[in-house]
């Protein structure tokens, strides 16, 4: 049987795995965070092999992996907050510094890329905090709330699909988008950041607390983490076989439905012609479909991970994302780094330049060479470096960083 340390192994893996999947979705997307003026980005479909790519990434891998990612970050909430209490004291104040300075460094990644997720995970941590002494039940019942779209209604109730934070809207024609991607291809770096730092964060929180709801979604998955560690699911799974099976026909079925839900709303609400707009209430309940197929995915991606892990080739092959894992806070950085000078004009350039056939494999040799220096790093040192930096000025002491010789 798996010891309770292999287990746990296995998140590692899956974050791993998660954080593979997010660098693919920014490449093909040229790391843009936001919407794209369509004549900027005609490169990128020359032919059936980019339009399969798009497609392959869009059922598959975007707003899967970011949910992936997410609920991990509550299933991490809560083993941390948990062993805070197990030693007996409360880590709660603790956990809260520790997001605090997660919220700095997001701002600085920031900079780079506005479609930056650790500002709003730390955001977002510090309204989870009170949640963790919260029932399953309840849990379960608000995370149903949060993924039937109930907040987006709201919303769109309230101020219909406009912008809260800006007077900027979603279309890729709006004179202001325009002006952002042109700044990316042909600006440089110090105009990026300026760019980024306060219209970026007003932007970002028009996509995450508007219509769109993402950050809406983000907090229910990182519920479904903490139910996931209240229940123990990873420490019992590998009892399970049958169920996972169950539950991963189950998500697949869902997974179909949702799919053809979602295509049939939006085709009712933009009567089968090209949007200008997200003005009516089908756009909103496709909207909601579109994020019900995502959540069956992201159980499909997590029910199918584990069983190929309780199948002994499958948990050599998947155990390559566990040192990948380990330093996610720092590959994800460095992934955003690498993909903004390869893409931006401060860099190389090539933004809506390149296929989305070349993008991809890019992409997949971003997740061969860090997993890669991953392993070797882990092999050397106990933590990444961001990983050590954020440990360290948590507990306001230095943490021994290379691992003493045997």
């Amino acid at each position: 049987m798996t010891s309770v340390s292999q287990r746990i192994h296995a998140v590692d893996a899956l974050r791993g795995f998660s954080l593979a999947g997010i660098v693919l979705v920014h490449m093909v997307e040229n790391y843009i965070g936001g919407p794209t003026p369509a004549e900027g980005m005609e490169a990128t479909n020359q032919g059936i092999l980019d339009v399969i790519v798009n497609g392959f990434v869009f059922l598959f891998i975007r707003g899967k992996f970011f949910a992936l990612f997410s609920f991990l970050f509550g299933l991490s909430f809560f083993i941390q907050i948990d062993r805070g209490a197990q030693k007996g004291g409360g880590f709660a104040g603790r956990f809260l510094w520790r997001l605090i300075l997660l919220l700095i460094i997001g701002a600085g990644h920031h900079l780079f890329y506005r479609g930056d997720i650790l500002t709003m995970y730390a955001l977002l941590g510090i309204v989870l905090i009170p949640f963790y002494r919260m029932s399953v039940k309840w849990l379960s019942i608000i995370a149903g709330i949060i993924f039937l779209g109930v907040f987006r209604y709201v919303i769109f109730a309230t101020v219909g699909a406009n912008p809260m934070f800006t007077d900027i809207d979603m279309n890729p024609e709006n004179p202001a988008i325009v002006a952002y991607f042109d700044l990316l291809k042909n600006g440089g770096l110090l105009e990026v950041f300026k760019s980024n730092t306060l219209q970026g964060h007003l932007m970002k929180l028009d996509f995450q607390f508007g219509v769109f709801a993402r950050g809406y979604l983000t907090f229910g998955f990182f519920l479904l983490g903490l139910i996931a560690g209240k229940t123990g699911f990873f420490l019992k799974f590998t009892a399970w076989k049958k169920g996972l099976k169950n539950a991963l026909l189950w998500s697949i079925t869902a997974f179909v439905m949702f799919i053809v839900l979602m295509g049939a709303g939006f085709a009712i609400a933009s009567g089968g012609q090209p949007p200008n707009g997200f003005d009516n209430w089908w756009f909103m309940l496709a909207f909601t479909m579109m994020d019900l197929s995502n959540l069956a995915m992201t159980a499909v991606l997590v029910f199918g991970f584990l069983l190929i892990f309780l199948r002994a080739g499958g948990e050599r092959f998947l155990m390559k994302f566990a040192p990948y894992g380990k330093m996610a806070l720092t590959n994800y950085v460095a992934q955003t780094i690498i993909g903004t000078a390869i893409l931006y004009g401060w860099g190389m350039g090539y933004l809506g330049e390149l296929r989305n056939v070349y993008t991809f494999g890019i992409g997949l040799a971003i997740i061969i060479v860090q997993m890669t220096v991953s392993s070797w790093w882990l092999k050397h040192f106990l933590y990444g470096p961001l990983e050590w930096l954020w440990r360290s000025l948590t507990y306001f002491k230095l943490f021994p960083m290379k691992k003493r010789s045997s």
